[in-house]
């Protein structure tokens, strides 16, 4: 379908290795705040309503006096029907609003229906909006099909930013990883995601290489720079310090920003803020 990934597994294992060894040496608090800065401040749970909705994002609106010296989170995360809740009560404008859609999380459902959550969540406020990869078609190999609807949804939101979640944890090898990758840019994704954080494994460094090495792959062929998303997992600070530097080391410095790499995360900002600070802090 598309062009081998041409790293063995041992170069895989050894570029990972330099990356935690990198980021744990250079470790410093300019990192943690933009690690900070680049949070998809999440909560996608089946108790979720308006109410929590609104002590969630009055949590956001909170922040920037609570801590005016760091940038607020990259955005807040709901599922399509509390969009407009969130939208009404978030105060912050540079704090965007996101969505899963299509499914989510296992995209199992019809591809109209698919676009028209997409585009409802769109209507609703949103300005993000995060899908999952249909991995049953895609293993089945009917990658025109999968193509096809990503673009679909693309075309149904338009230049609200597309998130593609490709569920790593579920694609049964590297090389489907890579091929996920180049199939998802190539249909319009604007970001690729390793994982909804629903499934075991979420996101590892591993499959987060080769996703990098496919941005840069597709970067070369197109100029495009499509962003990067890890989530699922993703809790201590020690961990975003290594897929920052992963992107670093990969992608370089021009990903670093938060319109171009994301983490997905629910707990990770209280321990970001925790080790910012030097004390215990529970704000979210």
């Amino acid at each position: 379908m598309t062009e081998q990934n041409q790293l063995s597994q041992e170069q895989i294992d050894n570029e990972v290795r330099i990356i935690k060894e990198i980021a744990a040496k250079e470790q410093n608090i300019d990192d943690l705040k933009f690690a900070f800065s680049c949070i998809d401040l999440t909560t996608l749970n089946v108790t979720d309503n308006e109410t929590h909705v609104n002590e969630f994002a009055s949590k956001v609106n909170t922040f920037i006096d609570m801590y005016p010296d760091l940038d607020p989170v990259a955005a807040v995360c709901v599922y399509p029907n509390l969009v407009s809740s969130l939208e009404e009560a978030l105060d912050l404008s540079q704090v965007r609003i996101a969505s899963v859609a299509g499914g989510f999380p296992t995209s199992m459902t019809f591809t109209e229906l698919k676009i028209s959550e997409a585009r409802m969540a769109v209507e609703a406020g949103a300005d993000e909006i995060d899908i999952v990869l249909p991995v049953g078609a895609f293993l089945d190999r009917k990658y025109d099909f999968v193509h096809e609807e990503i673009a679909q949804i693309k075309k149904a939101i338009g230049e609200v930013t597309l998130k593609v979640i490709l569920e790593t944890g579920a694609l049964d090898s590297l090389q489907n990883v890579w091929n996920a990758s180049l199939l998802a840019m190539n249909a319009g994704a604007d970001f690729i995601k390793t994982s909804t954080g629903k499934i075991e494994p979420a996101a590892t460094l591993e499959a987060s290489l080769i996703m990098c090495k496919a941005i840069q792959y597709h970067f070369e062929y197109t100029g495009e720079r499509i962003g990067f998303k890890a989530a699922g997992g993703i809790v201590t600070s020690q961990q975003a310090l290594e897929y920052l530097t992963l992107v670093r080391e990969v992608l370089g410095e021009e990903w670093l920003t938060p319109a171009k790499f994301r983490i997905g995360a629910s707990r990770l900002a209280n321990n970001l803020l925790s080790d910012i600070f030097g004390r215990e802090i529970k704000h979210f």
